[in-house]
């Protein structure tokens, strides 16, 4: 059996993307039973999880959770938990578009604002187009427009609905209508349709490849450096903390 990786108190399964993709492969397959939700997990999610009762939950509960993010993978390996690589929200959309491609698999896509929306969808069709694109609808909705987007899901009853609200807004809400979602697997991805639709310029593969995806986004994006500030954050109370057995 898979043994995990435990960073500050979350459980991280040592899996590939690879095996992430089967998994996933193996759960598209079945009959739906329950909502199956994946959470990508970047340390902005652990570090909320030290004082989010209600968030750490959430994510306990998930059916899988990834390591999103190279400081995962590497404080992991400092303190021997040896995650084999990071497989990221984005990362892991796009090989399950390409699996989808080729296994005829349905989407759902909530999330971005409408002109994004629209246009990671063309992409997606242009890429993919064996891909079912069920529906989409853009993430700038109020709370009172919840419960018929709950009921378009459910119309299309999507292989995968992919929620690019951010985290962990993505996850709260899945969480908040894992029960009444009719779909096989539920994925916060980020901002990762802004990636797609070509709004946010992704990292040249040199880049990511020495791990510095983070410092080009920083380089292209500079209000990011507030929300960035948290990583060192994270190594330090990563690196000395006490698990518990």
């Amino acid at each position: 059996m898979n043994k995990a990786a435990k960073i500050m108190g979350i459980s991280f399964p040592k899996f590939t993307m690879d095996q992430c993709l089967q998994i996933l492969s193996d759960v598209a397959g079945r009959k739906k039973t329950e909502l199956f939700h994946v959470v990508t997990g970047n340390p902005e999610i652990v570090m909320s999880c030290q004082h989010d009762d209600e968030l750490r939950g959430i994510i306990d509960r998930a059916g899988l959770i990834t390591a999103d993010g190279i400081g995962i993978v590497m404080i992991s390996r400092m303190r021997g938990g040896d995650l084999p690589e990071r497989v990221t929200g984005c990362d892991l959309l796009i090989k399950l578009l390409e699996t989808g491609d080729r296994e005829k698999w349905s989407f759902y896509f909530l999330g971005a604002d409408e002109p994004t929306s629209l246009k990671a969808a063309e992409v997606i069709a242009r890429k993919h187009p064996n891909v079912s694109i069920a529906g989409r609808h853009h993430g700038f909705f109020k709370e009172e427009e919840e419960a018929k987007i709950v009921e378009e899901i459910n119309a299309a009853a999507p292989d995968f609905l992919i929620v690019a609200l951010g985290a962990p807004y993505a996850e709260r809400w899945i969480h908040k209508y894992r029960n009444s979602l009719n779909a096989k697997i539920a994925i916060g991805v980020g901002g990762s349709l802004d990636t797609i639709a070509g709004k946010v310029k992704r990292a040249p593969e040199i880049w990511r490849k020495i791990h510095l995806e983070w410092l080009f986004r920083l380089i292209k994006q500079p209000s990011r450096w507030r929300r960035q500030l948290i990583l060192p954050r994270f190594a330090v109370r990563a690196l000395f903390y006490r698990e518990k057995s």
